[in-house]
């Protein structure tokens, strides 16, 4: 599903291409999030005028709200949203040991209370590919343990043997019921495994070997933005990609800022997803090519500029920035849908500009250039 089309001589970077039922995704890639079958404040059409090519959605949020139930009435996630191209739906572990109440975690899965009403359930590795399953996304992830950071070495070194034995028993219960055809989707879904090993290099071998030989269609890094400062993820990254198959895809979960995705490009990395184009929007903090702004400051009252000058989002074509930050200022859900829709077309404009550079084989003086330019996590006054 996965093929390597170029590899960039100065840097890890790749320009690859996967094939999926629902279409073809050209990486590097950015995912939107749609945690309950949705990416805040944009509609799918929106989305597929600016390019996304792929989703994400959650199997823990949607498993509690609206059920499984309500999947097979409709016929899976992509008919219920309306959303017709590929979806990646994660394995749900990460929302158990960041989100539930009072788990507690077994060789077999984790029992937990929900964060919405308290009601009781269980989940692992087969629970999580049955659900997967219903929902009929075309990639799914194995169900793992994600440890916090900091965590010391015995706490990771267990979660990575938990993760390990999980992604077996993931794949077992995922080719049992696509054997036997127990499940909706008539579509192939692929599987991801996922490494974990927080910042221990040597744990971080050792579980990505261990799936490596598992053969799944792709390896994604995990325990990764879970806290960690920015250079700890980097090199949470850099020992795990060089353990992971040339051939077959590689995801980053969780990430990231701008400059963090094309840095991580120039690890290796081909897939990203990340919250935060809509949830800094939501405080109107809009993306910019040097950088963020922020609207609420006084110095956008009169600017009649658009968010960013030749952005070519809806946004940025018919509004001004004293206009959407007067939207801010009154509270109107306006705001919070232009400056989504600008910060989402950002980032999809980034991947193709990414993409392009690898392509004409200038990803280096690209990489270089835009790192100069862009202020990380600074709001330009």
């Amino acid at each position: 599903m996965f093929q390597l089309l170029k590899t960039d001589p100065g840097s890890r970077a790749r320009r690859g291409r996967l094939t999926t039922s629902h279409g073809v995704i050209e990486t590097p890639q950015y995912m939107p999030v749609g945690t309950q079958a949705t990416v805040k404040a944009v509609a799918p059409r929106d989305l597929d005028a600016m390019g996304t090519e792929i989703i994400l959605g959650n199997t823990y949020h949607l498993f509690l709200r609206p059920g499984l139930d309500v999947f097979r009435e409709f016929g899976g996630l992509h008919k219920f949203m309306n959303w017709h191209k590929p979806i990646l739906t994660d394995s749900g572990g990460f929302q158990v040991f960041s989100l539930a109440k009072l788990r507690e975690i077994t060789d077999d899965g984790v029992e937990f209370r929900s964060h919405l009403d308290g009601s009781k359930f269980f989940l692992g590795p087969k629970e999580s590919m049955t659900i997967q399953h219903e929902l009929g996304a075309d990639i799914i992830m194995a169900f793992d343990e994600c440890p916090p950071w900091p965590c010391d070495e015995a706490k990771v070194l267990s979660a990575v043997q938990r993760t390990i034995t999980w992604a077996k028993s993931s794949l077992d219960h995922h080719r049992h019921l696509t054997a036997n055809h127990e499940m909706r989707p008539t579509q192939e879904q692929a599987l991801f495994g996922i490494v974990q090993g927080s910042d221990y290099p040597h744990l971080r071998e050792q579980c990505a070997q261990a799936l490596v030989e598992m053969n799944f269609d792709g390896y994604a890094i995990g325990g990764v933005s879970v806290g960690e400062p920015e250079e700890e993820m980097y090199k949470a990254v850099d020992s795990t990609v060089p353990h992971l198959p040339a051939q077959k895809v590689r995801y980053a979960m969780g990430l990231g800022q701008p400059h963090q995705m094309v840095e991580l490009v120039a690890r290796g990395v081909d897939i990203f997803d990340c919250v935060l184009p809509t949830r800094v929007a939501r405080h109107a903090t809009v993306y910019t090519r040097t950088g963020t702004l922020n609207l609420r400051g006084a110095q956008y009252r009169l600017d009649g500029a658009p968010l960013e000058p030749g952005c070519g989002c809806y946004a940025c074509q018919n509004f001004t920035r004293a206009y959407i930050r007067h939207l801010f200022k009154a509270g109107e859900i306006l705001a919070l849908v232009l400056v989504s829709l600008h910060n989402l077309h950002f980032y999809q404009k980034l991947m193709r500009d990414i993409r392009d550079a690898l392509d004409r084989d200038s990803f280096g003086p690209f990489r270089e250039k835009f790192i100069q330019t862009y202020q990380s996590q600074k709001e330009k006054t």
